[in-house]
């Protein structure tokens, strides 16, 4: 009889996130605050993005409640705009695939800059004012390290047979 077991890799992405939770809410001087990439929305593109069969919307939407109850913000705010960023990437999935790194950072830029319309939308409704340099500069700054993101998630993808 076979014994059921976790699929295989399930603690590498779980890994993943954990990671990207802790680069999240890792306290940083206020001059770099600004500077602070997306963690969490580049881990849900990157498995969005390769296996798609197994990281979607509910798997987004989990990471995005997760996201809020450690950052303090609305709870739901951050899991809408990562389900959004986990449709959009899966809706995309095929063709980012085959584009050159410097064209992924192209949709990743996009996804992400719809990522952050959707949290400027929220704290806009609750009254929540941000400077455009604290709104956009993150966006700017995870899409330039997708192309290491990429590489490292990648070999580590292979490395652990994740699939």
């Amino acid at each position: 009889m076979r014994e059921l077991s976790a699929p295989r890799g399930v603690w590498v992405i779980a890994a993943t996130y954990l990671v990207a939770m802790i680069l999240t809410v890792w306290p940083l001087p206020q001059w770099a605050e600004v500077f602070r990439p997306a963690w969490v929305p580049l881990v849900t593109i990157y498995w969005c993005l390769w296996l798609p069969e197994r990281i979607g919307v509910i798997i987004a939407f989990f990471a995005g409640l997760l996201v809020d109850a450690l950052s303090g913000t609305l709870l739901g705010e951050h899991a809408l705009a990562l389900v959004l960023v986990a449709w959009a990437a899966l809706w995309m999935h095929l063709q980012v695939r085959v584009f050159p790194w410097w064209q992924q950072c192209v949709v990743v830029l996009g996804i992400l800059a719809l990522h952050a319309l959707v949290l400027f939308w929220v704290d806009g409704m609750l009254g929540y004012t941000v400077g455009a340099a604290m709104r956009w500069m993150p966006i700017l700054v995870s899409a330039a390290l997708w192309p290491w993101i990429l590489q490292v998630m990648s070999r580590n993808q292979q490395r652990y047979h994740v699939g």
